[in-house]
């Protein structure tokens, strides 16, 4: 048998703890609960968890800084559960290393949903053509056709899931990972906002599922997070180009 996926819930509300809870805990989840932040950054240090749920309203520390604090030593998929609707708040909370957000109150279903789509991610090597979307590469310096590429300085292996810049490795979340992953895949053709979405929801590129106006910022909020590891300038890229009003492509080959 596979070993068992672990789940953590960092949630100060009893009943909404109960809840998360019983929703990983139906998705096959080992779940352990935390009602503090201090507590939480504690149980992620010794379970590291595959995923999970954060309050943002924490009593001791808010969730924020239990993101920015558990980002320096884990990969796990982090979901942010808010009672607030403030963009900024969403934002922050994407900027803080969390990789998606649900607003309370939530369904269940849809908490569901987003955790499957998480965890279809996977974490070894793809196969280029199972791979929704998947082109073979054409556009970057190197690119093998087995997942690894080397593009102005920038060196990624999907297999060991490692990046680095002059030598120098980065420490990226999943989200951060997948979507350069992305952009390299496809060398010079254009990624749509659209298009990255549906690739962090493993969905194929032609299906008609919603997409929102929230959905593309997060990507931006993401795109951001990693062009700031890169230490990459939006005015002059080196890796990431934005297409303005389309989404995002490899920046040119530096002669």
């Amino acid at each position: 048998m596979s070993e068992a996926r672990v789940g953590l819930v960092i949630e100060d509300d009893q009943d909404i703890r109960e809840l998360v809870r019983t929703v990983l805990t139906q998705a096959g989840f080992e779940v352990t609960v935390s009602s503090s932040g201090h507590e939480g950054v504690l149980a992620a240090k010794t379970l590291n968890p595959d995923v999970i749920t954060l309050d943002l309203g924490l009593p001791d520390i808010d969730g924020f800084e239990v993101s920015r604090q558990i980002r320096e030593f884990s990969d796990a998929y982090i979901v942010m559960l808010t009672a607030r609707a403030d963009e900024l708040d969403t934002l922050i909370g994407l900027e803080s290393g969390a990789d998606d957000y649900l607003t309370k109150p939530f369904r269940p279903r849809e908490l569901r949903a987003r955790i499957a789509a998480m965890m279809r991610r996977p974490r070894s090597l793809p196969d280029p053509a199972e791979s929704p979307g998947a082109e073979q590469p054409v556009d970057a310096e190197t690119g093998t056709g087995d997942g690894t590429y080397s593009h102005n300085g920038l060196d990624l292996s999907y297999a060991s899931r490692s990046v680095s810049v002059d030598g120098e490795e980065l420490n990226l979340t999943r989200t951060e990972f997948e979507l350069l992953y992305a952009l390299l895949e496809a060398g010079r053709t254009v990624r749509t906002k659209s298009d990255l979405v549906r690739r962090l929801r493993d969905e194929d590129y032609d299906v008609g599922s919603y997409i929102s106006e929230a959905d593309e910022r997060s990507v931006e909020v993401h795109m951001g997070n990693l062009r700031k590891k890169l230490g990459d300038s939006p005015q002059r890229p080196r890796w990431l180009q934005t297409v303005r009003g389309v989404g995002y492509r490899l920046a040119p080959v530096e002669r």
